[in-house]
């Protein structure tokens, strides 16, 4: 049940602050936050890993579902495993982000990032974020480690 709850935790979270950013912030500036660590930035992504696929949003859409759905399956299937509690959180870290972005691919047809960091280099300043890629990136991260730590 934990990581069920962890799942849902991630996506509200997001959906919170996207919910907030849709209404507060503003395309195309950028504010800073956190003390300057962080740049708030409304940026609507209509593709995937850096607007690639954005001429396919529909295609981008589908295998979203269709990936997101698969994790699903397998999530279910650890619930009756025993241990491997690296591998369950990161499946729900890698779902809740999943869940997250997919919804909004399907609702808004384009995924709501807001922040990126104040790099000197503008190619890397200019990539957005949200909370859920982050997320994924732990849970995948989770994953690789649980499997690299596995008892043989």
């Amino acid at each position: 049940m934990l990581y069920v709850i962890i799942a849902a935790a991630i996506f509200l979270a997001d959906y919170g602050i996207k919910e907030w950013v849709e209404r507060h912030g503003e395309m195309g500036k950028e504010r800073e936050i956190l003390h300057g660590r962080l740049l708030l930035r409304k940026y609507h992504n209509r593709g995937a890993l850096l607007d690639m696929g954005a001429a396919r949003s529909g295609l981008v859409a589908v295998l979203s579902l269709l990936l997101t759905l698969s994790l699903t399956l397998v999530f279910l299937m650890t619930f009756g495993v025993r241990g491997g509690r690296l591998m369950k959180t990161g499946l729900s870290f890698l779902l809740g982000g999943a869940y997250s972005n997919t919804y909004d691919r399907l609702r808004r047809r384009y995924v709501v990032d807001y922040v990126s960091f104040p790099l000197r280099n503008p190619a890397l300043r200019s990539i957005v974020y949200n909370l859920s890629d982050f997320c994924i990136l732990i849970g995948a991260l989770c994953m690789a480690l649980s499997e690299l730590f596995r008892e043989k």
